[in-house]
């Protein structure tokens, strides 16, 4: 007996007849024809062993799939795909690519099928190989054009690879990885003269491009030649009077300089700027910060320029200010600070660590108690916050709860002698509390026999 099978081809999922009971499924399908039963149960039983992460077993059936497929091509096809996805399960990267290849040979340059193959060069580090899949999948989705840039990278083709991030610039916007990248390609080069020579030289020819003003700006404070990279800034708010992005640059020329109200100025354009990514106004505000300490009687200004993060969703803003305010001993307004950052930002590790420190350390128990409790959910392998919520349950007399999360974080300790020694320290005031004296001694002795290694 026979049916006709559709398979919808390159998400390895087999359509049959809504006779057999199969959900109907919308997308591209390919009409395989008649195929035999051999060939359906070989097939079923591969995308069955490869659901379970079988792959061996899934390719040995896909090769009876293949001999039952005799000479249809297009059911070869399907299982080729299916081979080569087993074969890049199991690191067999080289059968994986003569499997797509297969299937490019006789479906053409699908997209999928590129899409894999491409993956299989990367894992191999054939970035030559991958290029022109790559340029291929950019007519059908441009976001590759980042995955050209840096294949030319790594094959050391850097004109290329500037060419095209500078494209990206130009349709997209700036982007940190882009820029990222671009910086990894001048050190890479070490041709910082030539690549400054080329810059000026484009500049000349497009004095609008900010883009290349910045990456001057970089090229030159890369070689420590700072008075020209802020020739460079200042040139470019020259030519670009409405560039927000300059004032990233001219804000710590104009600092390092002494010029305090230019300097606030451009920070105070940056912050307000929609051109500019959080990442880098976060830097700013970490710069003013310093500042700042530096020069206390700017402290109101600092205050004025986090305002413009009112409606900012990310606590990293009222950590930065909530640090500065932990330098100047004021506690209870970093305090206000960091809880208002973990508000917002409840799965940032470093400003939790930093609000329930100071939550015990200015005896704030109850709501160290209930913010290490829900911590506990977001970071459960985390001995800190174990730590921390064994401290807040002490301190208001849950000494079988202290207990519990004492003993369970503990078991997460690595080779910290003094958490482990504060653990034991805690346990010793639990049972301490319980009235249990022969087991505070005895966790007092286990914090004492402690060794910090060196």
């Amino acid at each position: 007996m026979k049916y006709t099978y559709y398979f919808l081809f390159f998400f390895g999922i087999l359509l049959f007849p809504k006779q057999l009971g199969a959900q109907e499924i919308e997308g591209p399908t390919d009409d395989l024809g008649d195929v035999s039963d051999a060939f359906q149960e070989s097939f079923f039983e591969a995308l069955k062993q490869k659901g379970i992460e079988n792959y061996e077993l899934a390719l040995v059936a896909l090769e009876k799939a293949e001999r039952a497929a005799k000479e249809d091509a297009k059911a070869k096809a399907v299982v080729y795909f299916e081979m080569g996805k087993n074969q890049a399960f199991l690191k067999k990267y080289k059968e994986a690519e003569e499997s797509f290849k297969k299937v490019t040979a006789t479906e053409g340059d699908k997209v999928e099928v590129l899409e894999a193959l491409y993956d299989v060069y990367y894992q191999e580090r054939d970035y030559d190989a991958a290029i022109p899949l790559v340029i291929k999948l950019i007519a059908v989705d441009d976001d590759y054009k980042e995955d050209l840039a840096n294949l030319y990278s790594r094959t050391k083709q850097y004109d290329k690879a500037i060419e095209v991030l500078d494209d990206l610039d130009d349709s997209k916007g700036e982007s940190d990885y882009r820029d990222a990248l671009r910086k990894q390609i001048y050190r890479h080069t070490g041709n910082t003269a030539g690549q400054i020579t080329k810059l000026e030289s484009k500049i000349d020819t497009n004095p609008k491009k900010e883009q290349d003003y910045l990456n001057l700006i970089y090229l030159y404070s890369e070689e420590g030649n700072t008075q020209k990279a802020f020739e460079t800034a200042k040139e470019l708010l020259k030519n670009n009077p409405k560039s927000e992005l300059a004032h990233l640059a001219l804000y710590k020329f104009y600092l390092t300089e002494g010029d305090v109200e230019n300097g606030l100025a451009s920070m105070k354009k940056v912050m307000t700027s929609e051109s500019v990514d959080k990442p880098s106004k976060y830097k700013v505000l970490g710069d003013f910060i310093q500042f700042v300490n530096a020069n206390p009687q700017y402290e109101n200004e600092l205050t004025t320029i986090v305002t413009t993060f009112a409606n900012d969703d990310n606590g990293a803003v009222y950590e930065k200010l909530g640090d500065y305010y932990v330098t100047k001993g004021r506690k209870d307004e970093a305090l206000t600070l960091y809880e208002k950052g973990i508000a917002l930002d409840s799965d940032n590790y470093s400003l939790l660590k930093n609000t329930l420190l100071l939550q015990i350390d200015l005896k704030k128990f109850e709501s160290a108690l209930t913010l290490s409790n829900s911590a506990l959910e977001i970071f459960p392998a985390q001995p800190l916050i174990y730590l921390l919520n064994g401290v807040a349950n002490n301190k208001l007399q849950n000494t079988d709860a202290a207990i519990e999360s004492l003993e369970t974080g503990i078991d997460y300790l690595l080779d910290t002698p003094k958490m482990e020694r504060d653990f034991y320290e805690q346990l010793s005031v639990s049972y301490s509390l319980k009235g249990d004296t022969q087991k505070s001694n005895l966790y007092a002795k286990k914090a004492l026999e402690v060794k910090d290694t060196n």
